[in-house]
């Protein structure tokens, strides 16, 4: 059973898990550096538990120390008991879902290993996000990819962190569910996907592309979706290296989606 700890100092070295927790540039740095990852809520809390990830410690509200009982007595980590007010003193934000977890990070498996191994129904459908910056665009995506049946996701080198806080709590812990990676180069990595019997698929605006009902009319076994940054979409090296350059159609003078949006759409339109 976990050890519940009262705590009524903000500035208490235990607690240095939690601090300033609004500062992204500090914790993009600071979170893979120290091995760690913020769990926020109960339900992302318990995703996280449940998907293997080991705790460090947990800042709850009062409140919470009953609904999160079991995972108290399971877990093999303090409990920092912490009023919302000193909660808020320490991470820098209104904690409103009064429950925190510093949760270990695990280090992530070879691509081509996620390739061999993921899979769901009848054939493979898997993601690419390329350069994608906004944790909150990165935290849907993964979540449309699990309620969509997407078997993995790759993520290029420069790509945002699916294990910020923002990310985590967006996606509902979906990040925690659907096998992911970062690739080590990209686009060199490209042919990797190729190698392993998958067509890509580009998300794009290009005139010579196809709609992507005609792509989910071609019932590729093996099919990866490749969906670039905000604003620019895939760089030119991804589209050469792309089998197939694919579009949704838009209406009413809008020009594309969000890429969140777009991989939903992507997701369902080409399920099997």
């Amino acid at each position: 059973m976990a050890e519940l700890i009262t705590v009524d100092d903000p500035d208490d070295p235990r607690l240095h898990d939690y601090t300033g927790l609004t500062d992204v540039e500090l914790r993009r740095r600071r979170e893979p550096a120290e091995g760690l990852f913020i769990a926020e809520g109960e339900k992302v809390i318990r995703r996280a538990t449940e998907a293997g990830y080991a705790m460090r410690s947990m800042l709850l509200s009062a409140k919470w120390v009953g609904p999160l009982r079991d995972v108290i007595d399971a877990a093999q980590a303090p409990v920092y008991e912490v009023t919302p007010d000193l909660a808020e003193r320490v991470t820098g934000y209104h904690v409103h879902r009064g429950a925190l977890a510093s949760m270990r990070r695990e280090p992530l498996p070879e691509p081509a290993e996620v390739l061999r191994t993921a899979r769901s129904g009848e054939g493979q459908r898997v993601a690419l996000f390329e350069d994608i910056v906004d944790h909150a665009n990165l935290g849907a995506a993964f979540r449309n990819a699990a309620a969509l049946g997407v078997d993995a996701v790759f993520l290029t080198p420069r790509c945002a962190d699916p294990l910020y806080r923002r990310s985590v709590k967006v996606s509902m812990g979906a990040v925690f569910q659907v096998p992911w990676t970062r690739l080590a180069s990209w686009p060199q990595d490209a042919g990797l996907f190729r190698r392993h019997g998958f067509v890509t698929a580009a998300l794009c605006l290009g005139e010579k592309s196809i709609t992507v009902d005609e792509l989910a009319a071609r019932r590729y076994e093996k099919l990866a979706l490749m969906f670039g940054t905000e604003g620019d979409g895939l760089s030119d090296a991804a589209l050469h290296a792309a089998d197939e350059l694919v579009r949704i159609p838009m209406a009413a003078g809008v020009d594309s989606l969000n890429v969140a949006a777009a991989s939903a759409v992507a997701f369902y339109t080409t399920r099997l």
